[in-house]
């Protein structure tokens, strides 16, 4: 909890150091209209990758957003009690993780739990059979994500575990091809749990959950605004994503409700990005010389977070005017945060438990220093890594949706 606090309070310290030299001045940044717009995505952001709507599967497209309505309509996405600063607050966007059975994500120290998807070995029991298709969908569109990014992993030679600078990609019908790759400016270790030689393409792309959000801003009475560039109304603020496989790509697909017309801002008197739409806004971590990047979200567009990038560059999401989902995979390190784990330590904390025949009373089988120890120590875990961080709604969402799990028909 010390290392916790000490790295919050650090990050806090950057950040006011950052805003300090910025004074009353803002910093630049740059849309689709600009004409260095191209050549900076290119040289300072080349690990973020966009896959258009229309390279996207029409099919995939459909069933994916009829997912989005039907958890919706079953009320299936809560807004999160995050602390931050000592502080409890409501998130703006609401959620759901759904994803393998048994995982669980953390972050701002609250523990989500997974809705599971439809898995093999697994039989996974659903309330209403629109849940099952639902979940169905997002496993699908989750396959369809980890093709494309290993795919794109190798085009820009980021597959292995030494790069070097300059690889140019082959032009896969996208309008920023020819990508150089950025370097690393900072550590940011804190945020990714290593996995000693897993770094390889297979674990830094098998999805095992997505972190699906929800948010109509004329719904909130107020959004934070931007900081540093004057970018507008934020939904999600400047961020790395947390407790991720080492250099692991994250894959987001967008889906914001369609708007009439009249939502839509003059662009040739608009500076800077259209406030009507929803965008990702990137920057290169605590540096005021890179200008930003604020790219634009169309109903289906995909993006990807290559190789390091969440950990040199920090993004946020600057909202627009209509509802809109999104569907965040991620390869979540869990490997001491899955209920089969963290039961299997209980496990072994009882083992030292015992049962008087007579009496029924429960007693230790051993007061030896070392055995204490040990079964105090996953008391601590237990208590600190989950039961003081569950989130409540996480629960309600899981019993709303009223599944059951059995693995290879047991029941777990």
């Amino acid at each position: 909890m010390k290392r916790r606090a000490g790295a919050r309070e650090k990050k806090e310290a950057k950040k006011q150091k950052l805003l300090e030299e910025l004074g009353e001045s803002w910093l630049p940044y740059l849309t689709p209209r600009d004409a260095e717009f191209h050549q900076l995505w290119k040289t300072a952001y080349s690990k973020l990758l966009l896959r258009k709507a229309d390279k996207i599967p029409q099919e995939l497209h459909h069933i994916v957003q009829e997912a989005f309505l039907t958890l919706q309509k079953h009320d299936c996405f809560f807004q999160d009690l995050v602390r931050i600063k000592g502080k409890d607050f409501l998130t703006p966007v609401s959620r759901i993780l759904i994803g393998n059975p048994g995982c669980t994500y953390k972050y701002l120290n609250t523990r989500l739990f997974a809705v599971p998807w439809p898995m093999e070995d697994y039989e996974i029991k659903y309330c209403h059979p629109e849940l099952f298709t639902a979940c169905k969908a997002l496993i699908k569109l989750n396959d369809f994500l980890t093709i494309e990014a290993v795919q794109a992993l190798q085009e820009q030679n980021l597959s292995g575990t030494n790069e070097t600078e300059g690889t140019a990609v082959t032009d896969r019908e996208q309008d920023f091809s020819n990508f150089i790759m950025g370097s690393l400016l900072e550590d940011q270790s804190s945020l990714y749990t290593p996995m000693n030689d897993c770094t390889s393409l297979k674990y830094r792309t098998s999805y095992n959950l997505t972190l699906l959000n929800y948010m109509d801003p004329l719904q909130m009475p107020y959004l934070k605004q931007e900081p540093y560039f004057r970018m507008g109304n934020m939904a999600v603020s400047w961020h790395h994503d947390e407790n991720l496989v080492e250099r692991s790509t994250v894959a987001v697909y967008s889906y914001s409700c369609e708007g009439s017309e009249s939502d839509k801002v003059n662009e040739q008197h608009v500076e800077g990005r259209d406030p009507a739409d929803w965008h990702v806004g990137l920057k290169v971590a605590w540096d005021i010389k890179t200008p930003g990047l604020a790219i634009p979200l169309h109903p289906g567009d995909c993006y990807f977070m290559l190789d390091d990038l969440n950990m040199t560059h920090q993004h946020c999401v600057l909202a627009g005017f209509q509802p809109r989902f999104s569907s965040t995979h991620r390869v979540a390190e869990c490997s001491t945060g899955t209920l089969e784990y963290i039961f299997g330590q209980c496990e072994v904390a009882l083992q030292n438990l015992q049962v008087d025949s007579d009496s029924a009373a429960l007693s230790l089988k051993s007061l030896e220093v070392q055995v204490v120890k040990e079964v105090e120590e996953i008391h601590n875990e237990v208590r600190g890594r989950f039961s003081q961080n569950i989130k409540p709604d996480s629960l309600r969402v899981v019993q709303s949706m009223g599944f059951r799990v059995f693995k290879n028909s047991q029941d777990l």
